[in-house]
């Protein structure tokens, strides 16, 4: 069975949270399927405008603080 590709366009991020070593973000997506060229690898494909991609690193980075807090000093060292 052929992979199935699709374009995800990020309309909107709603929401990020952290649970058991998870990070869920909540968005609005548009999905399309799109058909693979030769000259794109296999698979799908997320879309989204700069400012959404800032927002989302920022999203991520204050997740990822977050879950570094609930680590004991132990599990922390070597990180930046």
């Amino acid at each position: 069975m052929p992979a199935r590709n699709h374009e995800i366009h990020l309309q909107r991020l709603v929401s990020a949270r952290h649970d058991k070593g998870l990070i869920e973000l909540g968005v609005e997506v548009l999905v399309q399927p799109r058909s693979a060229r030769d000259d794109q690898s296999a698979g799908s494909t997320l879309v989204l405008p700069v400012e959404h991609a800032r927002t989302l690193l920022i999203l991520l980075k204050q997740q990822i603080a977050e879950l570094d807090q609930l680590q004991p000093r132990s599990r922390r060292s070597g990180r930046a």
